[in-house]
């Protein structure tokens, strides 16, 4: 491997013991090594690399920082690629692509993995342009957020999902939205929730587009549509175990393309930050990136 530029978030979930984890980090013998410490320094860092002609940029963060990576390298570039060690709370990402969860199995992987080329996703929306590897998602998935606290988190553990959307249950209204796909269909229907999906978790594992792959060319998407509060409850459990997708409360379509329009405005965020309201365009940007696996 190239000697690789680190880029480390100190705050990110599980990097606990930061001098130890930085120690490990740099038996890489890094070209360069990189600390965040505050939002906005990831891309920093990220176009400073590619000034330095960084052929190897090394992710040592959560699901965040990867995606604030990913965007200050944009216009990429064949030659450049990048490698994770996976230190968030989510790392869903690293999920999707089959990273082990140890800083060192992980230091393993960057230097013998192999390099494979993944899809990366552009979203504009009236106020801000960016990039994701992940997932984006509207609507319902925010406001679960907000009532998913961290001792719901530690009480439920992998059922904090069904729990947090009973808890927003009350606060939920519909979106009146207009879907349109690759150009070609388009309807309109009042949506609780539209997720956009390039990597198959969320929240920390929760398989919300357990069939995507972000090495095909496509997009995963999957709209939740009004509905009753005892089939949302029953719809929330399905998603923990990934079998929503064949539930009749779902709408799944793959595209390479998605505008969404809809009154009010639909927030959306990219892995957990967000970008703005609808309209949002999605686009596929096939094989952009190259990007180091198992």
């Amino acid at each position: 491997m190239d000697k690789p530029y680190i880029i480390f978030n100190p705050t990110a979930g599980s990097a606990g013991r930061r001098d130890d984890t930085r120690q490990r980090l740099k038996k890489l013998e890094p070209l360069a090594f990189r600390t965040t410490r505050r939002r906005g320094d990831a891309e920093k860092w990220a176009r400073h690399a590619r000034a330095a002609k960084a052929r190897v940029i090394v992710v040592a963060g959560g699901d965040g920082t990867l995606n604030e990576v990913v965007n200050g390298l944009h216009p990429l570039t064949p030659t450049m690629c990048i490698g994770l060690v996976p230190l968030g709370t989510g790392n869903d990402f690293a999920r999707t692509m089959g990273l082990p969860s140890s800083i060192e199995e992980n230091l393993e992987v960057l230097r013998f993995g192999k390099r494979t080329r993944i899809d990366v996703v552009r979203v504009k929306s009236k106020k801000t342009s960016r990039y994701f590897v992940n997932v984006s998602a509207g609507g319902f998935s925010g406001i679960v957020g907000e009532k998913m606290t961290r001792q719901i988190k530690r009480t439920w553990g992998p059922l904090a999902y069904v729990r947090g959307a009973a808890a927003a249950l009350l606060d939920l209204h519909a979106y009146k939205t207009d879907i349109a796909l690759d150009d070609r269909e388009r309807f309109s229907a009042e949506l609780y929730n539209v997720v956009v999906a390039n990597g198959r978790f969320v929240a920390g594992g929760l398989p919300i587009a357990p069939t995507a792959d972000p090495t095909d060319g496509k997009l995963e998407v999957v709209l939740i549509p009004k509905l009753g509060a005892a089939e949302m409850a029953l719809l929330a459990a399905e998603i923990v175990l990934g079998k929503h997708l064949s539930s009749n409360a779902t709408i799944f379509r793959q595209a390479r393309k998605i505008v969404v329009r809809s009154r009010s405005g639909m927030y959306f965020n990219v892995d957990g930050e967000l970008v703005g309201t609808a309209p949002a365009t999605f686009q596929i940007i096939p094989r952009a990136l190259n990007f180091i696996v198992k």
